[in-house]
């Protein structure tokens, strides 16, 4: 897609774009971009000054993104929101991968007792699409979405197998403007640019890549002996696709564990195995139909929403970046590829305007053309994807119980189970001089609480160990419990009225997780005297159902292709 070029107002670079670029959508990128370096966190003045915007434009995106979901204003700080995922989700699922591949990464992790990974090429450098971790004292720091230059890392070898003179080319020429690898936050930025032979050595000059790569096309793997950090050894294979490399696998260690050599003698023969396996998958794995044209990710009736969010929020809602940022949701399984009437199609948009989205986002790297059809590219996993791939469902909810606390007044918690108890794993306390006083890590015998009761609701057979008498009022005859844990199961909810403490009162509801089942339960909880329990049900039970609606909403979209740690 050609277009004539013209240089950009207020993107912070001067760099020149095509004319029919969309500059809202390239500032919003570069704010996301930002947010993402920053690690998810950074104040409005810091991003002011970290992309060279006027503030009051910086306030405008942060507002839109806001409205989108994507980011969540804090005071002074935006904060990156577990929505803004759907974006990369659009890319893992386009590019089926993990689905086909992640379990035989995992079995592999558990089978080695070592961590593993998957990463594609992105450029001159590798993005990683799924990471089993094991949980050491010195373990994988790599998040999915991160970039590494290819020259660092076993796998850029690999993917450097297949590159072209114009790959080489643009490689060398990032390695002269950035020899300490400013540019990728991911790594530890190079001390020193290194030169002559120590650079053949350490693989950081072009002939120790080119080498490394000469032998990796040789042998069919590659090691990364302590090119990231000292300590990190690695050995990594590619998986082919019809002859092309699909992704590379690795098997990552610590030096305190395995030397390079040992790590290839040992652990080389079952990674062929596993490769032999993923190849299989792959060969066998039907391609996805094409599915429904409508983007999943984008709101029902995007110009309707788009127009009545313009409405509500006047000049602060910049329109054509929330159009901008959905096209990118159109692709998804079975959507790899789409022309621009299908990008057209699947988010409701006017074809001029899903064009002009396309060609900005082609420009910036996030998607490539070919014959009229259109890809996401990897780069798209660099829009907030990193730091909130490790996001926990207690960092999950904690905005949604501050918000319900807020409007309630009183204390609300989220909580999960743990044996035959419940633990408190996020909570909003008010200040009262009559107040709950119960803490994160706190634990609780789940049968006599309203969150306990939610979750043992849920199983076919719930833990229930001797009822021990804890107020008069605590119901102590298992017959009589597991009549309530039916009823709990037909109403969707708990109420415990003074059976945990005397004038104690607090109803629950559970929080399912992607599949249906229930993860944890969150509560309201209130000294008796200030809601009877037919109050709570009429007046806090719609807020919890609700609230509750949100925290798995974003729970599904967080852990679409990742585990979410629940505590």
């Amino acid at each position: 897609m050609s277009s004539n070029v013209v240089p950009a107002p207020g993107t912070g670079s001067g760099t020149a774009v095509p004319a029919e670029a969309v500059t809202p959508l390239i500032r919003g990128i570069a704010v996301l971009r930002r947010l993402t370096e920053a690690d998810g966190v950074c104040s409005l003045s810091g991003l002011e000054r970290a992309t060279g915007l006027a503030r009051s434009t910086v306030d405008r995106i942060t507002a839109t993104l806001a409205r989108m979901g994507y980011v969540r204003l804090d005071g002074r700080d935006a904060v990156l929101a577990p929505r803004l995922m759907e974006l990369g989700n659009a890319y893992l699922a386009a590019l089926r991968l993990p689905r086909l591949l992640d379990a035989h990464a995992d079995e592999l992790a558990d089978e080695l007792d070592e961590s593993v990974s998957l990463a594609v090429g992105d450029r001159d450098g590798i993005r990683f699409i799924h990471q089993a971790t094991r949980r050491r004292a010195m373990s994988l720091s790599f998040r999915i979405g991160d970039l590494l230059p290819a020259e660092r890392t076993a796998p850029g070898s690999l993917f450097a197998t297949e590159w072209g003179e114009e790959d080489w080319t643009r490689w060398r020429e990032r390695r002269a403007a950035d020899p300490e690898d400013r540019g990728f936050p991911a790594v530890p930025a190079r001390s020193r640019p290194l030169d002559g032979d120590e650079a053949d050595e350490a693989g950081g000059g072009d002939d120790g890549f080119e080498l490394r790569t000469a032998r990796a096309r040789e042998a069919g793997w590659a090691l990364d002996d302590q090119l990231i950090e000292p300590g990190l050894v690695a050995v990594s294979m590619p998986v082919r696709e019809a002859g092309r490399i699909a992704c590379v696998v690795s098997v990552v260690s610590h030096t305190s564990r395995h030397t390079a050599a040992d790590l290839r003698d040992t652990l080389l023969p079952r990674l062929r195995k596993a490769v032999a396996a993923m190849e299989r998958e792959l060969r066998e794995a039907p391609l996805a139909e094409r599915g429904d044209r409508r983007a999943p990710g984008a709101p029902a009736g995007l110009a309707s929403w788009t127009g009545t969010s313009k409405q509500e929020l006047g000049r602060e809602f910049v329109e054509s970046l929330a159009r901008g940022l959905t096209v990118i949701t159109a692709f998804g399984e079975g959507r790899a590829e789409l022309t621009l009437t299908e990008v057209a199609q699947a988010t409701g948009l006017a074809r001029a305007t899903a064009r002009r989205a396309l060609i900005t986002l082609e420009h910036l790297g996030y998607v490539t053309t070919h014959d009229r059809v259109f890809r996401l590219t990897p780069r798209v996993l660099g829009l907030g994807f990193p730091p909130l791939s490790r996001t926990s469902l207690p960092e999950i909810a904690a905005p949604h119980l501050t918000a319900l606390s807020q409007r309630l007044h009183d204390s609300v918690s989220l909580a999960v189970l743990t044996g035959d108890e419940v633990q408190y794993t996020g909570r909003v306390a008010t200040s009262r001089v009559m107040s709950v006083n119960i803490t994160v890590g706190t634990r609780l015998p789940a049968y006599a609480t309203s969150l306990g009761r939610v979750i043992l609701a849920d199983l076919p057979e719930p833990p229930l160990p001797d009822l021990l008498p804890l107020t008069p009022r605590t119901l102590t005859d298992p017959r009589k419990l597991r009549a309530e844990l039916d009823r709990v199961r037909h109403a969707g909810y708990a109420l415990s009225d003074e059976e945990l403490e005397e004038g104690l009162r607090s109803i629950a509801v559970p929080v399912r997780g992607p599949d249906g089942r229930v993860v944890a339960a969150v509560n309201v909880a209130m000294h008796s005297s200030r809601r009877t329990p037919e109050e709570c049900v009429r007046d806090v039970l719609p807020e919890l159902h609700a609230m509750a609606g949100r925290i798995e909403a974003d729970l599904r979209v967080a852990g679409r292709f990742r585990r979410v740690l629940l505590g």
